[in-house]
């Protein structure tokens, strides 16, 4: 059975016996320290790991075209001060990794909208001219077929930052809704470039995957009752096109607590959700199921704080889901990327423990 194959009968309630052995990645801090711990510089770190990655996929560049030009405003030894391709002024720490602090933006009110919508057009440069030749390698892969949805609010947060959406979503929801539908009618199109060429190779892929990263850790960004009016119908286009090429599972990427607009993502057609963090909040894959039922697929659930503490509660942390684990529609891994003060023997350990977990 191949790790996709695993995957699609976890995902269907089918028949397994086995979670895949996943590694995502780490922060940058965190391969520093495996490197000297033992990890070799260089390694194939799926090979190192005797791990597989997530999945692969396929897609198009459904970002900004043209992308504004990086300029670089100010620069020490320790810090860059510049203005992104997406417009956004930052500042950006050299010798450590973390968020960079945002300063400015190009898109701040209603009146700056035009000059992003402009660039969220459909265009043949958006498709990549091998597409048929990474439509071959997907299917070749052995692994879970993903196909990019791009973002209908997280890029605009990104775009014009937490208050000024803020702002917007309620000085001007017309234009919010405009924001949205104009991503959702551009991944639409990037669908329609995608699919049927994969369609007529003989490849359906497994889900379409979009990434938000909308939620806190006190709750999303934005209110159930304004993302039925602005957002949902977004996410509708998108399922539609999906089910359209019988695409059967619709996925998000979005940390904090995600559980208040859950039920108003799968009323728009979400039924799958990563990484499910724990967090402060305290969630976790069971209570999500409990609430949501099998029809919510889930990825992720594995507290990634955990692996830092050694064997035992390495196992603990392993054992509570497997009730879960059983009954399927979970793809155990961990809720984010490792954590620096997680030991590449600790790591290792985790790794194992899910290699020889059986379910059956």
């Amino acid at each position: 059975m191949t790790t996709r194959e695993l995957w699609q009968n976890i995902m269907h309630y089918g028949e397994f016996d086995r979670m895949p052995v996943i590694h995502w990645t780490g922060w940058p801090e965190t391969l520093e320290r495996w490197k000297r711990e033992g990890l070799p510089e260089g390694a194939n770190i799926h090979q190192f790991f005797g791990a597989v990655p997530m999945w692969t996929g396929i897609g198009i560049n459904l970002g900004l075209l043209p992308e504004f030009t990086e300029e670089t405003l100010r620069e020490t030894a320790e810090y860059r001060v510049f203005r992104a391709k997406d417009g956004v002024i930052q500042q950006a720490w050299k010798q450590r990794s973390c968020i960079p602090h945002y300063m400015d933006f190009t898109l701040k009110t209603a009146t700056d909208w035009p000059e992003y919508k402009k660039r969220l057009q459909p265009d043949p440069a958006r498709v990549p001219a091998n597409l048929d030749q990474q439509i071959r390698n997907v299917d070749a892969s052995g692994l879970p077929i993903l196909v990019g949805t791009a973002s209908m609010m997280g890029w605009i947060r990104n775009w014009m930052g937490v208050e000024n959406m803020s702002y917007l979503m309620y000085d001007a929801p017309d234009c919010y809704a405009d924001m949205v539908n104009t991503l959702a009618d551009l991944t639409c199109w990037g669908l329609d470039q995608v699919l049927p060429r994969m369609k007529a190779a003989g490849v359906t892929p497994d889900l379409g995957f979009g990434w938000e990263d909308i939620c806190g850790k006190t709750g999303p960004l934005v209110s159930p009752t304004i993302f039925d009016r602005c957002v949902t119908q977004g996410y509708r286009k998108i399922r539609s096109k999906l089910n359209e090429f019988k695409v059967p599972l619709y996925g998000l990427d979005s940390d904090g607590m995600v559980e208040p607009l859950t039920p108003n993502w799968m009323d728009s057609g979400i039924n799958l959700l990563f990484p499910i963090e724990p967090g402060t909040w305290g969630a976790t894959p069971e209570h999500f199921r409990q609430r949501f039922g099998r029809e919510l697929r889930m990825i992720g659930g594995y507290d990634k704080l955990v692996i830092e503490k050694g064997p035992a509660a390495i196992d603990a942390e392993l054992q509570r889901h497997i009730p879960l684990l059983k009954e399927g529609g979970l793809v155990l891994m961990p809720d984010h990327l490792i954590t620096p003060d997680t030991s590449l023997e600790n790591y290792r350990y985790y790794l194992d423990q899910v290699r020889n977990l059986r379910l059956r």
